[in-house]
């Protein structure tokens, strides 16, 4: 058995009581931390609060070479580790497409993503999400500008008078993540200057959400990550009270439908 197990979004307790029980009744533990992480949290943190051994893989141990997983997964009970919820990467979805084809039987355990934050957080209504996109670092697209991947969501959504969230850059390997101030920066001067939603440390038992211009949220500081942006849409007049009453956002962005 495979089973997959998303960690929450900030520190060893966002777990499911089902995940919990879950990795509390395997006999290995795996995870991986490079699609996202828990800041709130070490794997040392995890192994105690679980009391097992969390054995981490890179991206290679995942994507290329998961013979390790799988073998547990034959011969026992395995559990697979992430942040957030454990399905949202396609990576994920790939391993356990691997798992079925030699016959290994999987579950999924689910726990709360950055999406279900942001839409909780800010008062904007779930089913009024549009595509969502990444924000890479500069360096990691080599396009001059915003690459088209981020601006067409953003341009297609808009069009459709749909929000956008944007997920932003983490290279955990490098201990870089994108703050929500530097990408409100480069969506700024790349696109058009238009209200924005930062979400800091969603999960964590002190989140932050501010609603501004982007080039207003580019001078302000959001603390620790992790960190995300949502480019509102149309707003219902109940999504403008909550970003004003959640997010302290002007009255003057605040266009309702």
């Amino acid at each position: 058995m495979l089973t997959f197990v998303g960690l929450g979004l900030y520190d060893e307790r966002s777990v499911t009581v089902e995940g919990r029980d879950a990795i509390r009744d395997a006999d290995r533990a795996f995870a991986e931390f490079y699609t996202s992480t828990l800041l709130g949290a070490s794997v040392e943190d995890l192994e105690a609060y679980h009391d097992t051994d969390i054995e981490v893989r890179d991206r290679a141990g995942v994507e290329q070479d998961p013979e390790d997983i799988l073998r547990a997964a034959e011969t026992g009970d395995a559990v697979f580790l992430t942040a957030g919820d454990t399905m949202i990467s396609t990576t994920h979805v790939d391993l356990r497409l691997r798992a079925e084809e030699r016959g290994i039987e999987t579950r999924v355990v689910h726990a709360p993503t950055a999406e279900s934050a942001a839409s909780g957080l800010t008062g904007l209504q779930n089913y009024r999400f549009g595509k969502a996109t990444t924000l890479p670092f500069d360096y990691a697209h080599g396009a001059d500008g915003l690459p088209a991947s981020v601006t067409d969501v953003l341009s297609d959504n808009r069009d459709r008078g749909l929000h956008t969230l944007v997920y932003l850059d983490i290279k955990a390997q490098r201990g870089e993540y994108m703050t929500a101030d530097h990408a409100a920066r480069l969506l700024a001067e790349g696109y058009d200057d238009v209200l924005a939603v930062a979400v800091a440390r969603a999960g964590s038992p002190e989140p932050l959400v501010a609603a501004d211009r982007l080039s207003a949220l580019a001078d302000r500081e959001f603390g620790d990550p992790l960190h995300l942006l949502v480019v509102p849409g149309d707003l219902h007049h109940i999504e403008a009270d909550a970003l004003a009453a959640l997010a302290d956002a002007p009255e003057d962005l605040l266009d309702v439908e």
